[in-house]
């Protein structure tokens, strides 16, 4: 019986140890790190392979439906407006304006299959899109114009342009799947507004493979940190927001002292004094878009005309007849503000002074605030169209059938846009200056190339004092 109780133990022992090494094999695959064994395909499309994802990954997928990479809004508080359902989904800005109406085009960067309009069934699991976010080929792309789908099948894409799409292979990049990367959050961080290099200013392809004057973070022969070395993720939840779409920038749960502490200099005092008034962004990017222009100004007004598309001195069109005149802008010197992590924001529908210059955002901040630090943005100004009696921001339909695009008529097409978005139109329209804040976070220089004393505190100084609240430089006893 001894004996017989001794095999039973060792095979007791055996099946525990057989049965852990399972787990912990099966939890290694499960954390992204090798999926190729589980993944057997073929699929006919993106929810297909969702579907199989969610085999094991239902929670993953839970957790991240709530988050505002899939519902693209989240309830906010407003300071004199109360709370309201703000983000992409019901922001306005003057890119690409607004989503209502313009679905497939704009959710291309969404992490979803199928939203096309109003009707988008978020609770739906399958919906997802897992690849965009961690498939590791660099092969997989969604069509710009397809509802956050990619190609199935091999088409001419632009229609009638005589390039073709490649169909993706999805078993393939469904057995790649593992952790994200700057390329994969730059699929849609770095092409934001339209295209690469347009939006941010501080974020765009140049970043996908950086040297070490570009940023000293991400740089491929230094750190070569990813995205969620900073922005750091909980049950899908990814710390930091964009003032675009948020009147609070995250400043609570996204900062430098994170990892650098209050007094970073070294025992240089007079530097570490500089840190409780002023962002470690403004001495450490002193310039952002250092390699690729990016967009300062759109007007939307002039779009619709048959003319010559001149280009400037980056070899960059200046106009394109859907989307008016551009102009493009390199090695930008920051805009500097006191910012104390808030921001005012125009809502949808809420009445605006057509002659002023229209802030869709406007960083907060003073320089007598306790928490207000002065910080770099990018501005980017335009003209866009709003309703001339109702005084109210317009919403067009600009991309598909019907759309500014199709027909070049801007009534309808506001007369369009406005219905998707629940917004009284009162037929006529106007067009009115507008511009948004884009605080400057990346392009981190090497220390020996960061600002010096000098370019701040001399004649030619890039600070305007008198705009932050000086009677002149403080450091020649200006108060």
């Amino acid at each position: 019986m001894w004996r017989k109780k001794g095999v039973f133990t060792k095979y007791l022992l055996l099946s525990t140890v057989i049965a852990a090494a399972v787990f912990l094999i099966s939890g290694y695959l499960l954390a992204g790190m090798d999926h190729s064994a589980l993944i057997t395909g073929p699929f006919k499309n993106g929810p297909e392979v969702t579907k199989a994802c969610l085999q094991c990954h239902q929670q993953h997928a839970q957790d991240f439906m709530k988050t505002v990479h899939w519902t693209w809004s989240a309830r906010q508080k407003v300071e004199g407006k109360g709370e309201v359902d703000l983000g992409k989904k019901n922001a306005i800005n003057n890119f690409c304006i607004s989503l209502p109406a313009n679905e497939p085009r704009c959710t291309s960067c969404h992490a979803g299959y199928g939203w096309k309009d109003s009707k988008f069934d978020f609770s739906k699991a399958e919906n997802i899109d897992c690849l965009v976010c961690h498939e590791t080929t660099g092969t997989y792309k969604k069509l710009p114009t397809g509802a956050g789908h990619p190609a199935y099948q091999d088409m001419e894409f632009p229609p009638k342009s005589g390039k073709i799409v490649k169909a993706t292979d999805l078993t393939r990049v469904a057995k790649s799947v593992g952790k994200t990367s700057r390329r994969t959050c730059g699929t849609c961080h770095f092409f934001g507004g339209g295209g690469d290099h347009i939006k941010h200013g501080d974020l765009d392809s140049s970043l996908t493979s950086p040297n070490k004057d570009m940023d000293v973070h991400m740089a491929v022969e230094g750190r070569n940190m990813t995205c969620t070395a900073c922005h750091k993720t909980e049950k899908h939840v990814i710390a930091g927001k964009a003032l675009s779409v948020s009147p609070s920038a995250g400043r609570q749960t996204l900062n430098c002292e994170n990892c650098h502490t209050v007094t970073p200099h070294k025992g240089n005092t007079l530097l570490d004094r500089h840190y409780q008034k002023v962002a470690c962004q403004t001495c450490h990017i002193p310039t952002f878009a250092r390699t690729l222009p990016t967009k300062v100004w759109w007007d939307w007004s002039t779009a619709g005309q048959n003319k010559p598309v001149p280009k400037d001195q980056y070899g960059l069109p200046m106009y394109e007849k859907i989307k008016g005149d551009w102009r493009w802008e390199k090695d930008v010197v920051p805009t500097y503000m006191w910012f104390n992590g808030t921001v005012d924001r125009v809502l949808l529908g809420e009445k605006i002074d057509p002659g002023k210059i229209v802030h869709l955002n406007y960083p907060k901040g003073s320089r007598d605030g306790a928490s207000a630090k002065i910080t770099p943005f990018k501005v980017i100004k335009g003209k866009q169209p709003y309703d001339s009696v109702n005084n109210i921001l317009a919403t067009p339909h600009l991309f598909g059938k019907g759309g500014y695009w199709d027909t070049f008529d801007w009534g309808s097409a506001i007369a369009s846009g406005m219905k998707a978005a629940n917004l009284p139109y009162s037929g006529k329209f106007g067009w009115v200056e507008t511009d948004m804040y884009w605080n400057v976070n990346h392009m981190v220089v090497p220390k020996n190339k960061a600002l010096t004393c000098t370019n701040c505190h001399s004649e030619k100084g890039r600070l305007d004092w008198k705009a932050l609240g000086y009677s002149g430089d403080p450091q020649q006893g200006k108060k």
